[in-house]
Order: C-alpha cells, then structure tokens, then sequence
C-alpha cells in the first residue's frame, strides 16, 4: 500500500511541477507580446506625430525627453527617455510594412512565400492601424520573440544581419542568451564567409547549459518587472541574503549617518541589467554609498565592476548638492572576508581623505562580516544536523 501510495504520488507531483513551470513560462510569454506590441504601437504614434509638421520634427529629442520624464513621473523608472527613444527605435527597424508579414514570410529564404491567409491577417492589421485603432492579438503576432530579444536585435546596425539573427532565432528556438552570443561571436559573418553554409547553421542550434531560461527568471525579466512596474529583490543564495541582511541592520546601528535607500537597485549600463545589493546615504558625508557583496574572493574585476556602478549613480541617481558617491565592496570568502572602499572617482585628495576618515574603518566591517558568515554557517550546519535526528 505504501509502495502504491509512493509511486501514485511521484506521478502527481511531477504532472503538477510540469503544469506550475510551463504555466509561468506561458504567464511570462503573455506579458512579453503585450509588452513588446505596446512598445511598438508607442513607437509608431511618436514617430507619426513626429512626421505630423516639420517644426515637430526639428524638436524630435526634445519630445523623447518630455515624454520620458512625464512618463516615468506617472508609470516608473522603465519609461525614461531612452527607453522611449528605444520604442521609437524598435518602430522604424520593424515599420508596418515589414510587419504585416508573418514571421517566415520575413526569411530571406527564397523557397518560403506568403499565404493568403497571411496576406489577408496583414492587410487587416494595416487597415486598423491606419484607423488607430489597435488590435493587440493581431500585432501580438507579428512579434514572437520576448522585448529582451528585440533589444538586443536593435544594436545590430546592419540591417540584413538583423534579419539574419532574427530569422535564426525563430527557426532554432534561441533563447536572448543564444542571440547574445551568436551577436557577440558575429555568427552572421562567419555564416556568410563559409563555404558549408548549412553546417554552419545547424552548428549554431546547439545550445549551452546557460541559455536555457528557467521559469523564475523569465518571471524576473527586469524589462517584464519594468513594464509592470513591479520591485524586485533577487538575491544568488540564501547566503548571500542574509548577508545582506544583516549588513544594512550592522550600518544602521553604527549611528544615525547610514540612511537605507534601497536593496538589490536595480540599473542598466548599455544593454545588460545590474543590481546594487545596498544603497545607503550618509548624511555627515552628503553621499551615496554603492555596496556590493561578494560570496567569494576579491578579484580586480569586482573593482572594475564597482566603477560602472559609481559611474552609474553619479550621473543617474546623484542630486544636486551632494558629494560623489563611494562604492564598497564586500567579499565573504570563507575565513578571508574582505573590505574595499572605491574612492578613486573622487575630485580630489581631501575629499577621499574626508571619507576615509569618517566612513567605518574596512577592517571592523570584514570583521563583522567573517562574524556573520561563521554564524550563519553554524546555525545551517544545526539546521541540517536536527533535520537529519529527525529521519
């Protein structure tokens, strides 16, 4: 009866985690054709009003810069102004004509055609876009790939390698990941310099372990979070969560000059998404403090990581009136924990001195977090010797 009980049960369970995952995937593709068609239709009308009158044109950034900041104002942070100009942009490499084709009429392949039924669903879609009127089922379809892939489509420049990587990408089934680094190893080049074309092509269908997108990280995409206007805190392990943890309650019990801002901030630096793991000001120093912390070892890339970030702040997340940020990075390898301030960016000798000299001195803080982490292991290693007196 157990047994029966045992494999009954296996069965159910694995049916419900298959239905829970391919569930969220579907949530996640639902929210990136929406997403990715009002992206496109935003495009369009800025785009339209543009070429309404040539004085709107002359004042084309202008416009960008206004509705960024208004619509920011009232949608969040994932509608400034580049993001618009990146509508705008996303308009015009995919213009109506291009789009009332499906995906395959699109291959540059020679055998594939347009069905009636293709020609019939495109010329209705010009037709209600002509009358601004939007039917978003319909210019859903026109865009199968997620806005993280159109987004990264958009930094080829050329036009026929753009429809290369797109047309791949649905044929094979690429993940943003897989057209990331087919971009980046130029797959379009090579393709066309080869002498076994068809080889090259089925070479680049293989995938690597790291493409493939869990249903979690499709759920936490920062364009999905962005448009949804949703907060994220995401952390790599449990560790490091309450590592995190307990340094911002440590820094606010050293006195009153640590003000929380925010936790796991998250920024955009060209096309890649960072997070800062803390962000404090201090109030004695009139400055933002950038905190990254690390599970390992200190490495000369965390430092060079740390400058994008101060780099970031200073010119996105500074106001008027404050000093330069300070960046600190933490590094949590075991027995060796590790303190960095990144005052390199400063203006000037004094001013680092003065935050030299008023911020927590490095050592106290690699201290308490060796500390932390010896009491987090042990209270785990508790934690996994009462589960195992329990079996």
């Amino acid at each position: 009866m157990t047994d029966l009980i045992s494999t009954d049960y296996d069965g159910l369970h694995g049916e419900i985690v298959a239905l829970l995952e391919s569930s969220r995937r579907a949530a996640s593709r639902s929210v990136n054709v929406v997403m990715t068609a009002t992206y496109w239709e935003i495009g369009r009308r800025i785009v339209v009003f543009q070429q309404g009158g040539q004085q709107r044109a002359v004042y084309g950034e202008a416009l960008i810069k206004r509705l960024g900041a208004d619509l920011s104002r009232r949608f969040g942070r994932g509608f400034g102004s580049r993001n618009v100009a990146q509508m705008r942009a996303f308009y015009l490499a995919w213009p109506v004509s291009q789009i009332v084709q499906t995906p395959s009429a699109q291959s540059s392949a020679p055998q594939i055609v347009q069905t009636p039924s293709a020609l019939s669903a495109g010329a209705k879609l010009a037709e209600s876009l002509s009358q601004d009127v939007i039917d978003f089922s319909r210019l859903a379809q026109a865009f199968p790939l997620p806005w993280s892939a159109y987004v990264r489509l958009l930094s080829v420049k050329n036009e026929q390698a753009r429809r290369f990587y797109e047309t791949e990408a649905l044929r094979g089934g690429w993940s943003v990941s897989q057209i990331d680094r087919q971009i980046g190893s130029q797959f379009y080049e090579r393709t066309a310099l080869s002498h076994n074309k068809a080889a090259m092509l089925q070479k680049g269908e293989a995938s690597e372990p790291g493409d493939v997108l869990t249903p979690e990280q499709a759920i936490k995409d920062p364009f999905v979070l962005e448009f949804l206007n949703l907060k994220d805190e995401y952390s790599e392990s449990d560790l490091e969560d309450a590592l995190i943890q307990h340094l911002a309650d440590f820094l606010l019990e050293l006195g009153d000059d640590f003000s929380f801002v925010g936790r796991q901030r998250r920024l955009r630096i060209d096309d890649n998404w960072f997070r800062v793991d803390l962000l404090f000001f201090h109030r004695q120093l009139k400055c933002l403090v950038v905190i990254d912390l690390k599970v390992g070892k200190f490495s000369h890339a965390d430092a060079g990581q740390m400058h994008l970030y101060l780099n970031y702040a200073r010119e996105h997340w500074m106001k008027p009136g404050e000093n330069p940020p300070v960046g600190l990075i933490l590094c949590a390898e075991k027995g060796a924990a590790e303190a960095h301030y990144a005052l390199e960016g400063l203006p000037n000798k004094v001013l680092a001195a003065e935050y030299q000299m008023v911020l927590p001195d490095e050592k106290l803080l690699a201290e308490e977090l060796d500390k932390t982490r010896r009491e987090l292991d042990a209270r785990r290693l508790g934690r996994a010797g009462e589960a195992e007196g329990a079996e």
